[in-house]
């Protein structure tokens, strides 16, 4: 057994690449791989049975309890925008009319579009909801633009990650600076999220472009789902996705945001079929629940080995640069994110060991401490594979086939983090 240390680390490490080998190679089902991966890592860390099946539970339980409705709610919402035709008349909207098919205007770069949309939809949204509501409107995007679906669905999934574990208030990188004793400094972690922000965007858009351009994505969709001959007025299209985003923007609690959106979502109906389309959204959303929740499994079993407390014990003490102290900020945070899949967990854990280890490199000025907080949100996203929701939530709903999520989407992930990386070290050298 390996129940800390280097050995610890090993076994990490293993059932990973068990997760990732046995999708990609061997054909296995995620749900299968994780299941395995999760019992096997929980038996090499030394868990007694009682506590690895309690870990399984509450952590299946935990993260199914906290996102699971969201999931159907968002599902219900994509599903009816697509049946009623709403998906295509937003489509439209953010293609610029007509132009698109002259190669001009702002409908020329859908991707562009959805990626800058992505980033400021996911400040105050989770980016796993900000993608159940807005993958609804791909399949629409793509036929109107030309663009291949999996190149608009990485364009989106990249804009919302990116703020997800950036920008504040995202509760991750709140706690994380709340860890680092830089409460204060919200504001300029802001405005430094800011500057990070907008150059990583370009290389979103441009990375997901070339990573998207040989993948398959398929959207499961119903077939059914056929637009009809007119489709809804603009506001009532709209509405689906203004209320539930604009009521979480402002503070209302997601779950009651997404029913008032699911409820405007069958309203577009006119010809009923209601009681159909929930039917088909549940068997949408009913695989990415099951996979979510042995995610969630996953990242149980990680909390209770002693990895955060070996990480902790090994660096203390030592002394290390300001630039050193933000790499090692980022590789901490990357590992528990490539860990335990949760990146809100991975800025938390990262942060919390990080802390004793600020005077050591006399980061203490807002300035630093903000940068501090970006550069472990730069690790939260590097990278996002199997144990991550968001990488199921990304891959159901785009229909993109794990093979191919593993050399896109979790591929854009580490691009990201090391183009985030790369803009915190800059500001750090001039401002710091």
């Amino acid at each position: 057994m390996v129940s800390e240390g280097w050995g610890l680390l090993a076994a990490i490490l293993v059932a990973i690449g068990f997760i990732i080998i046995s999708g990609s190679r061997f054909g296995w089902h995620p749900f299968f791989s994780l299941l395995a991966a999760t019992l096997g890592l929980g038996v090499a860390i030394g868990l007694s049975l009682p506590e690895l099946l309690s870990a399984v539970r509450s952590g299946f339980g935990d993260l199914l309890g906290a996102v699971g409705l969201l999931i159907v709610l968002g599902a219900i919402i994509g599903v009816a925008l697509e049946r009623s035709g709403a998906a295509t008349r937003i489509a439209g909207v953010l293609l610029g009319g007509g132009r698109v098919f002259r190669g001009r205007g702002p409908g020329s770069k859908p991707g562009w579009r959805l990626t800058v949309v992505g980033a400021v939809v996911s400040v105050p949204v989770f980016c796993d909801s900000g993608y159940i509501i807005l993958a609804g409107l791909l399949p629409a995007l793509a036929a109107r633009s030309g663009k291949p679906v999996a190149v608009l669905a990485l364009s989106l999934a990249g804009g919302l990650y990116l703020t997800h574990t950036l920008m504040p208030p995202t509760p991750g990188p709140l706690a994380a600076a709340a860890n680092l004793g830089a409460t204060e400094s919200v504001g300029t972690i802001m405005l430094l999220a800011l500057i990070v922000v907008v150059p990583v965007i370009v290389v979103v858009y441009k990375a997901a472009a070339y990573l998207g351009a040989n993948v398959m994505a398929s959207p499961p969709l119903p077939e059914s789902a056929v637009a009809p001959a007119e489709p809804p007025a603009l506001w009532l299209s709209l509405l689906p996705l203004v209320v539930p985003v604009g009521l979480i923007a402002v503070g209302v609690d997601p779950l009651i945001s997404l029913i008032l959106g699911a409820g405007a979502s069958l309203y577009l109906l006119r010809s009923g079929g209601r009681s159909q389309l929930i039917g088909e959204a549940l068997g949408l959303a009913g695989p990415i629940l099951v996979i979510t929740g042995m995610g969630g499994a996953f990242g149980a079993v990680l909390k209770a080995s002693s990895l955060a407390a070996d990480l902790t014990a090994y660096f203390a003490g030592r002394a290390v640069p300001g630039a050193g102290l933000l790499l090692l900020g980022f590789a901490l945070a990357a590992v528990l994110k490539t860990a335990q899949g949760s990146s809100t967990g991975a800025l938390v854990i990262a942060s919390s060991i990080l802390y004793p280890l600020l005077p050591l490199a006399g980061l203490d000025t807002p300035v630093e401490l903000a940068l501090t907080t970006l550069a472990i949100g730069a690790g939260a996203m590097t990278v996002s594979h199997a144990n991550d929701s968001y990488f199921w939530v990304v891959t159901r709903f785009a229909g993109i086939e794990v093979a191919d999520a593993y050399r896109s989407y979790t591929v854009l992930t580490g691009v990201m983090g090391i183009s985030s990386l790369v803009m915190v070290l800059l500001l750090y050298f001039v401002l710091a």
